[in-house]
């Protein structure tokens, strides 16, 4: 019997984990979607750790890192500390050729991202199936003319087709929309922050 309590408890601490990260994911991207964001992938020198770009302009990847930030996750720092350490697993040298790490521009990349939640979250499974894609969850995609994008899925689902809303920047700022199926999926990822996954 004192087993079976300290296994509800355990299960019932992991469960109020999950909810929080969940709830705190979507409240930062829903704070997103307030931000007239002009689309600019420009290079741009940025501080570090806790870098931007400035607040009026970004891309999809910024949507991503601008609400782990507001989680306590810095992006920037993570994939460059990565990368630093594990250049070659990374596709910076196939795609960009490139021969080392840049602190201003790795983490608002795709592909860099990618690799990161691919070695350090979930990989989860890739389908045709909505039922598939959680609160909270990854999504990355391969756009016409093979531009790579990302975004991440929501709370909401929509009236029309079903599918789990996304929030993302595909061009026209943060946006809600539903348009998991619209483009071909390339990576589905789960990254929980470590403070989720050690609170008591």
């Amino acid at each position: 019997m004192k087993n079976l309590s300290f296994l509800f408890l355990i299960l019932f601490a992991l469960d109020t984990q999950a909810v929080s990260f969940e709830d705190d994911i979507v409240s930062a991207l829903l704070e997103r979607t307030t931000h007239n964001v002009s689309y600019d992938g420009a290079y741009l020198s940025i501080p570090y750790p806790n870098g931007d770009v400035p607040d009026n302009i970004g891309v999809c990847t910024d949507v991503l890192i601008r609400s782990y930030r507001e989680l306590g996750t810095d992006l920037q720092k993570l994939v460059h500390e990565d990368m630093l350490d594990n250049f070659d697993l990374y596709p910076s040298k196939r795609i960009w050729g490139l021969s080392r790490t840049d602190k201003n521009i790795d983490h608002r990349r795709v592909p860099n991202l990618q690799a990161f939640f691919s070695r350090h979250g979930e990989v989860l499974n890739i389908s045709d199936d909505a039922k598939d894609y959680k609160t909270g969850d990854i999504v990355s995609w391969v756009l016409p003319g093979n531009l790579p994008h990302i975004g991440v899925i929501i709370n909401r689902v929509s009236a029309q087709s079903g599918n789990p809303l996304i929030i993302h920047n595909i061009g026209r700022g943060p946006k809600v929309e539903d348009m998991l199926f619209n483009y071909k999926i390339t990576g589905h990822y789960r990254y929980v922050p470590e403070k989720y996954k050690t609170q008591q």
